[in-house]
């Protein structure tokens, strides 16, 4: 079965700065949580039904573990990332524990080991409950600017929370996101393996239908063509350009960027924001499947 989306992580270098965007675009925010020393890390999150956005930003970045052959570092990776530019930096998928480290080394996309850890979180209460992760990385030589990972929740009664998950735009999920790269058809083996999903050509490259999202892959042009803004900078390798987020009430679409005091794209029936106003990410709202939709000229 494919491996749905369980987070993006947007990483950023003014943490405050993050919260205050994703706030003013409608968006209920959780409280700040730090991460383990040796990820030198720390973030705030944006919660939907199985899935969130991971505002991230350095810490105390003194400890942080270097990468080795077997071991992945969550916080090099981003520490290395946040000093070439703020933007989307990973996504990770629902995950199986071992059973996904084992499936990716068969598949030749990874020799990294499981990696488990765990932290304090707060209920809407104010109440400490502990959560815990295993995660299973995988890697894809043509995208360097990119960390691949899947997330098993060990204790996920304390960590979602319905209370987190309503939000002032009507957002009621991550729709997808959307990568960019000169020639996607060379990332195709490793999404397929990565997700467990079939791909299915779509305009200028493949989409990955998975229980939770879809996971695009598409050329910068294209990319452009489709949503009116710049797509990220492809040099070093694929990219994540995008989340679409869905929003049950199609009237918000353009209230978004309005409220926030930024600009934005009405096309096609959706709101787009630009990498210059979103701290490098383009975020895409959209109506979601079952909303009526406001057809304008």
């Amino acid at each position: 079965m494919p491996r749905g989306l369980d987070h993006i992580v947007h990483a950023v270098r003014d943490l405050d700065a993050a919260v205050a965007l994703y706030r003013g675009l409608g968006f209920q925010v959780g409280a700040r949580n730090v991460h383990p020393r040796q990820w030198g890390t720390q973030n705030h999150i944006i919660q939907f039904p199985g899935t969130y956005v991971e505002l991230l930003a350095l810490a105390d970045t003194a400890d942080i573990a270097p990468h080795s052959s077997h071991r992945f570092s969550f916080g090099a990776f981003n520490r290395d990332f946040l000093a070439q530019r703020q933007a989307l930096s990973m996504f990770a998928l629902q995950g199986r524990g071992t059973s996904d480290a084992d499936a990716f080394r068969r598949d030749g996309i990874s020799e990294f080991d499981l990696y488990r850890f765990a932290r304090e979180a707060k209920r809407p209460d104010g109440t400490t409950v502990k959560v815990a992760f295993e995660l299973a990385f995988a890697s894809d030589p043509l995208a360097p600017d990119i960390g691949f990972f899947t997330s098993h929740h060990l204790h996920p009664e304390n960590f979602w929370n319905p209370a987190f998950q309503k939000h002032r735009n009507s957002a009621t999920n991550v729709a997808g996101i959307v990568l960019v790269a000169k020639d996607p058809d060379r990332h195709r083996k490793f999404l397929a393996a990565f997700t467990d999903a079939i791909a299915v050509y779509h305009a200028g490259g493949f989409i990955f239908r998975t229980p939770r999202g879809e996971i695009e892959i598409t050329t910068p042009e294209d990319f452009t063509h489709r949503f009116g803004v710049a797509a990220p900078d492809t040099g070093q390798g694929a990219r994540v350009a995008a989340i679409r987020f869905a929003l049950a009430d199609a009237s918000l679409l353009e209230a978004a960027p309005e409220q926030a005091g930024i600009a934005g794209l009405y096309s096609e029936n959706a709101t787009i924001i630009g990498a210059e106003d979103a701290m490098g990410a383009v975020l895409i709202f959209e109506p979601a499947v079952d909303s009526p939709v406001d057809h304008r000229a």
